[in-house]
């Protein structure tokens, strides 16, 4: 069989859209891992970003972290965590907070030390202080940028949740883990069509935020 027709006799199966088993319920759960953990990982990693890229120091201290968190296998930390945490979110929070805050991290500071420095100048030479600077000059020039550092993460989140059913959780994993045990490709590949697409919608998603919360001027800028 062709994956178009798995896919085609994944969705058209009206059992599928019913139930806890049931796609609505399946999205729900990995939406909600997926967002709790970019939530706490935005909350790591923007304010150091834009305070390391506001003061200019701490490059190479960020560089080595994004670096150390890039190079752990997700899918072997996920075990770790479970056998040392147990059941439960939390062993599924921290690889995906882990994969989730470089790119998050490096693009904040990247994109507030790298911002347009005339502006900035003349900020301060109108008497502006470092919080307002950052705040009303450096961030509104690197949203552009710093959007493109979340929506990474944001879809190597979503397509990594996945792994939430390996340890016994919900989500869009589930299957994938459970057709794979079942011997039933036609959920497999389901299940694998649904986090591609999501992870697609993400980039739509994110064009949209980015058409709404960037200055017009800061977009033709960037052009």
């Amino acid at each position: 069989m062709s994956l178009l027709h798995y896919i085609n006799a994944f969705f058209s199966d009206g059992a599928h859209w019913h139930g806890y088993d049931g796609i609505p319920h399946r999205l729900a759960e990995h939406l909600q891992y997926s967002f709790t953990a970019l939530g706490i990982a935005a909350a790591i990693g923007l304010p150091l970003g834009l305070i390391t890229g506001h003061t200019g120091r701490g490059g190479n201290a960020l560089a080595l972290i994004a670096t150390a968190a890039r190079a752990l296998p997700t899918l072997g930390l996920l075990v770790l965590m479970f056998i040392w945490l147990g059941i439960g979110e939390t062993p599924v929070m921290i690889p995906l907070v882990a994969l989730a805050v470089p790119p998050i991290l490096v693009t904040t500071y990247e994109a507030v030390r790298t911002a347009d420095p005339a502006p900035v100048d003349a900020a301060r030479g109108m008497g502006m202080g470092p919080i307002a600077v950052l705040f009303q000059v450096e961030l509104p020039m690197a949203l552009p940028l710093i959007l493109s550092g979340v929506r990474s993460a944001t879809i190597q989140v979503v397509s990594t949740t996945a792994i939430a059913a390996y340890v016994s959780l919900g989500g869009l994993g589930r299957y994938i883990f459970d057709g794979l045990y079942q011997r039933n490709y036609e959920i497999v590949v389901g299940g694998a069509a649904l986090i591609a697409l999501l992870a697609v919608a993400m980039i739509g998603v994110f064009y949209l935020v980015e058409r709404l919360v960037v200055s017009p001027g800061v977009r033709l800028r960037r052009r």
